[in-house]
């Protein structure tokens, strides 16, 4: 079935009223109105792809046109009152090949499985599910409860101790997660989000919770109506993200695209690089924050959407569901087979330019571009004003407002597609030209997406939790030098 996203009171209002303001989607609470930027995103007739265009993709069994809709997404984004339907098929949840009543059983298999977990969970800690949720610890390393007696302390094994002590930090990110929707004023729907990540950090016990995620979350359970499938919908985007919130006692997984971003700022704009290098900025810890949380805090929260259901779009690949369901000898078997021109025309415009250059691998650097672009932007004002690290981030974090979403796609993609060089060899005049996929990607690995199902425990792992200081909670705009200068002297270690 189609149209099965959230907000159907919501539409149902629109439908009536032809209103078009997206604060009848995302309405802002009466306190925070004269603190909170205007969206810049407004659903464009002609561009956006709207509600009669999205049914209108689907043949009479239920297979999608998907390059119309990437096409269309790529032009003028979603509009909100069909973005959870259109997530799900961009984050690869469901295949556009697929019939309705293929999509029928697996919806209903995903939320058979949720259910499961979520039973598994409640009989752990009863709060899951109640309506309810944790702020205070409830355990103590050794295993011993803390306040609640309900808790079921039989549970003892270190996976279960190290779960129960990330559900408190899990309920203080909740509570703090885009306070200025009407949205989150209800308890049970902080519950909801606060369900959703206490479940997946049982079943990722691998990477657990990390403090951000509830940022990529919160869209989910406000466009998805259905806990099980605002669930499916986050995994599917943590499976892209899942690397960036990697944690060592020595690194973080966005370290790896941090160091990537060096190098295309390096490549593209020495002059800022070397002055970046000179604040002791080099390792450009300050865009942290953009890349682990898709820029939630640069952006507004109506043009974070826009701008992540266009990263997803340009970065769409047809094998995506096939890469997420099936073995790993299969799908590595998949993505070899990627490259005929009948799928290539079904990629978005990221992917297909990654393809046509030979880059093989499922690696995902759109956001790293996107970093580039918002520097670029702010490149004479870095280099003339930036005195200090403290500069370089209250700079950054005055573009929430003033940056449009579309434009900073659209200059990463020139980013990505400017050659390093044009040479012409001698004898033949050929020119030359090499963009950043085989320059830059081919030598610096950036997160890819992983095809380990979450529901295939690692045997051995323990699950781990840790709060990342660059992420700014309370929600401020602008990141804390301070925590940038801790990480800088720490080695950029994650910090429990």
């Amino acid at each position: 079935m189609v149209g099965r996203g959230g907000l159907t009171g919501i539409v149902n209002i629109m439908k009536r009223t032809g209103a078009e303001d997206l604060g009848d989607f995302y309405p802002i609470r009466p306190d925070c109105l004269a603190d909170t930027p205007k969206p810049r995103f407004k659903p464009r007739a002609g561009k956006t792809l709207s509600e009669r265009r999205w049914n209108a993709a689907f043949s009479e069994d239920g297979h999608l046109d998907i390059e119309k809709v990437l096409r269309r997404i790529q032009r003028g984004g979603v509009h909100p009152a069909i973005k959870g339907s259109v997530w799900e098929f961009v984050l690869g949840c469901f295949d556009p090949n697929s019939t309705y009543e293929e999509r029928d059983q697996l919806r209903q298999c995903r939320r058979e499985q949720y259910i499961r977990w979520k039973a598994e969970c409640q009989h752990m800690v009863p709060v899951i599910g109640s309506g309810k949720l944790i702020t205070t610890p409830i355990i103590t390393d050794d295993g011993q409860t803390v306040i609640d007696s309900s808790i079921n302390s039989t549970f003892s094994d270190k996976r279960s101790i190290q779960w129960m002590r990330a559900l408190h930090q899990i309920g203080l990110d909740v509570v703090r997660t885009d306070r200025t929707l009407a949205f989150y004023d209800s308890e049970k729907n902080q519950a909801k989000l606060w369900d959703i990540l206490a479940i997946y950090a049982w079943v990722d016990n691998d990477i657990s919770y990390v403090q951000g995620m509830n940022d990529i979350c919160s869209p989910m359970v406000i466009l998805l109506e259905n806990e099980a499938d605002a669930f499916w919908c986050f995994e599917r985007a943590m499976r892209r993200l899942r690397e960036n919130f990697r944690c060592s006692a020595s690194s973080m997984g966005v370290q790896t695209q941090l160091s990537t971003l060096s190098q295309v700022i390096k490549t593209v704009d020495p002059k800022l690089h070397q002055h970046l290098e000179a604040l002791d900025g080099g390792e450009y810890l300050f865009a942290f924050r953009m890349l682990m949380v898709l820029f939630r805090r640069e952006f507004t929260f109506a043009d974070s959407l826009y701008l992540w259901e266009l990263m997803w779009a340009m970065e769409y690949n047809p094998n995506i569901f096939s890469l997420y369901e099936k073995p790993i000898a299969e799908s590595d078997k998949s993505a070899e087979s990627v490259l005929n021109n009948k799928l290539l025309k079904q990629c978005g415009k990221f992917e297909r330019n990654k393809v046509k250059t030979g880059c093989k691998d499922q690696q995902s650097a759109l956001a790293v571009f996107l970093v580039a672009s918002v520097l670029e932007a702010k490149n004479k004002r870095i280099l003339k004003e930036a005195k200090g690290l403290d500069d370089v981030v209250q700079i950054l974090s005055d573009i929430t407002g003033n940056m449009d979403a579309r434009k900073v796609c659209k200059d990463a993609l020139k980013i990505h597609k400017k050659p390093k060089s044009d040479e012409h060899i001698a004898g033949n005049h050929q020119h030359v030209k090499s963009n950043f996929v085989s320059q830059i990607l081919g030598g610096i690995g950036v997160a890819t997406f992983s095809r380990v199902p979450i529901y295939i425990p690692k045997a051995g792992t323990i699950l781990t939790s840790f709060s990342l200081p660059t992420l700014g909670y309370p929600s401020s705009q602008q990141a804390s030098a301070k925590s940038i200068t801790a990480m800088h002297a720490k080695k950029a270690n994650c910090i429990p």
